[in-house]
């Protein structure tokens, strides 16, 4: 299928994995600020949108399989960008740093300090840190959800959590535990979260104007009260919160 940009409105088909606060639901609603972001951009091209949210995994191989036309929040690599276009604008700067349970705040600095250790990690995630991600003086074990890695942390099924920084406080807030659990100071890599698009007719030209369309967002004062809404959470009622056992086992 090619996107014909010609088109009075055309539908992108787009999936991405729960990232709170760049792209959640919630009572049955997706919000965060990528996602509102990205819906504002494309709403402003004329485009409609179909969204699903999924694990990660899943997200890279619908993808290539050509289920959906683009992926939201997606690391760029010179890998990836054989298979798929990236506009030249991200939605997002992250850090990556490491998370820990107060009742057992491993010390961290360098590398060498997580001798020994085993580090949640997120399936299917791409790190910037090539010494992290190859480094064998510790363990990652992987997580089918962020708020299932931090479950492990709690009940001291892994040492240390990586995480977005930004991401990481939110999703705790939301989770009711941010007392529990803090994060070091030091950061492991930082990177950016874009919009990928699949290689098909049309895309290239999509990914120009989304990305000129998305810088002019930025400068508005819209994006300034959106930004700043996704910094500080208020928790989720208990019955709505994310379940840190979810996905446990699989």
């Amino acid at each position: 299928m090619g996107l014909s940009l010609c088109a009075p409105a055309q539908t992108l088909r787009i999936a991405s994995e729960s990232w709170a606060p760049y792209v959640y639901e919630e009572q049955g609603t997706l919000q965060g600020l990528d996602y509102e972001a990205a819906q504002i951009v494309l709403q402003r091209l004329g485009i409609t949108t179909e969204w699903q949210l999924m694990p990660w995994r899943r997200c890279l191989a619908a993808l290539e399989q050509g289920q959906v036309d683009a992926v939201l929040d997606m690391f760029r690599t010179a890998e990836r960008e054989t298979s798929m276009i990236f506009p030249d604008e991200p939605m997002s700067q992250i850090e990556f740093v490491l998370f820990y349970a107060q009742a057992r705040p491993y010390p961290y600095q360098r590398l060498q300090d997580l001798q020994g250790l085993k580090v949640g990690v997120s399936a299917g995630y791409w790190y910037a840190n090539r010494g992290f991600r190859e480094s064998e003086l510790f363990t990652r074990e992987p997580a089918p959800s962020h708020n299932a890695n931090m479950g492990k942390l709690l009940r001291d099924r892994v040492d240390l959590v990586i995480n977005d920084r930004r991401g990481g406080n939110f999703l705790l807030a939301q989770m009711g535990i941010s007392r529990d659990i803090g994060h070091h100071a030091t950061v492991i890599s930082r990177d950016q979260l874009y919009l990928s698009l699949r290689r098909a007719d049309g895309m290239q030209e999509l990914a120009e104007r989304f990305s000129n369309e998305l810088r002019r967002f930025k400068r508005e004062p819209a994006y300034t009260r959106l930004s700043a809404r996704y910094n500080q959470p208020a928790p989720l009622p208990r019955q709505l919160q994310p379940n840190p056992d979810a996905a446990f086992g699989r």
